[in-house]
């Protein structure tokens, strides 16, 4: 397919062919020549944002993403619903059920991963997001609240993926009646549950959906030193923090299990992957577009001009822009 600009602001599906081309022609803007936008943002986000996790500066952490939650998310017309989900094995798993409170599809679900790089975030934290899905799609939208490293790091969150996914089919839920979705780490764990059920022989999910994926933590893309500069909210050394901790003892982070860019990825379901142009995750959705349609899996790639890093969360014009498009997608593939 062609490379479709709607105007400024606005995504393109974009080739391969199209990607090399604007990866050879653009020049990254220095921090001095960031919009007012990005540089409130950087302010703002280094007040609470830290590369340590120890168990202060996580508590910290932890509690102002709680507090961002309940800031931003939308409440007129939604109703949410607690609930706790108790595997036959394994700890139980605090979740959440996020629907319109209007008449909607009750035939089909988002199953959302909050992202957090898999140290912090919770409920409330994933509410902003479950919520924005919840009317872009007009699905229920069931988030979780995964175990978080380095209390518990790697396969916990991933096993608490795979029992939650359990649940929804103990609830009658049939694989193809699941779109399954996923903001940064959360992507990383959205792409993983679905390459452990192709592991298992299981059904995939009938699409995914990634907002800003972390998909290769080798970090080897060329956007993590190109764009270091212009990204207002993440840096390489919260990076290799997060990384760390998650991974363990382990270092061999090119492996599949911690980097699904580097897995086979046949048999995947249709993908749409949105990520700004401000972000050093940038490459991470660029090779894993390219990865996918090398491999046979429809994927549709979506890059929204000055946008950081899971700029959906926030309440601007792209945002809006962006989950549209999400509700556009997922009208497509139902």
């Amino acid at each position: 397919m062609e490379k479709k600009p709607e105007g400024k602001g606005l995504p393109a599906l974009a080739t391969h062919r199209d990607l090399t081309r604007l990866r050879r022609t653009r020049h990254p803007l220095g921090h001095d020549e960031l919009t007012p936008m990005m540089k409130a943002i950087k302010a703002v986000h280094s007040v609470t944002s830290s590369a340590s996790t120890s168990p202060d500066d996580l508590e910290r952490q932890r509690a102002g993403q709680e507090l961002f939650g309940r800031l931003v998310s939308p409440v007129v017309g939604l109703r949410n619903e607690p609930l706790t989900i108790r595997p036959a094995a394994g700890p139980e798993v605090p979740a959440e059920w996020v629907s319109q409170e209007a008449g909607h599809d009750r035939r089909h679900v988002v199953l959302y991963c909050h992202g957090g790089g898999y140290t912090c975030c919770q409920l409330g934290y994933a509410r902003v997001l479950a919520s924005k899905l919840a009317l872009a799609s007009g699905c229920d939208v069931l988030s979780f609240e995964y175990r978080l490293a380095p209390e518990h790091p790697h396969p916990a969150a991933l096993q608490d993926a795979l029992n939650v996914w359990d649940y929804m089919a103990y609830m009658g839920y049939g694989a193809r009646d699941i779109l399954l979705a996923g903001d940064s780490a959360g992507g990383n764990l959205a792409l993983e549950l679905a390459l452990k059920l192709k592991e298992q022989g299981r059904r995939q999910p009938r699409a995914l959906i990634l907002m800003s994926p972390w998909t290769d933590m080798t970090s080897s893309g060329a956007s993590y030193t190109e764009r270091a500069e212009i990204d207002p909210m993440l840096t390489m050394e919260y990076i290799e923090s997060v990384r760390a901790a998650y991974c363990g003892q382990r270092t061999d982070y090119g492996s599949p299990c911690f980097s699904p860019l580097a897995a086979d990825l046949r048999g995947l379901p249709p993908t749409l992957i949105q990520v700004g142009t401000n972000e050093i995750l940038y490459s991470d959705s660029e090779s894993l577009f390219t990865a996918l349609q090398r491999q046979g899996v429809f994927a549709a790639l979506e890059v929204y001009e000055e946008c950081w890093h899971v700029f959906q969360q926030m309440p601007t014009r792209q945002a809006g822009q962006a989950m549209d498009s999400v509700g556009r997608f997922i009208q497509r593939v139902l």
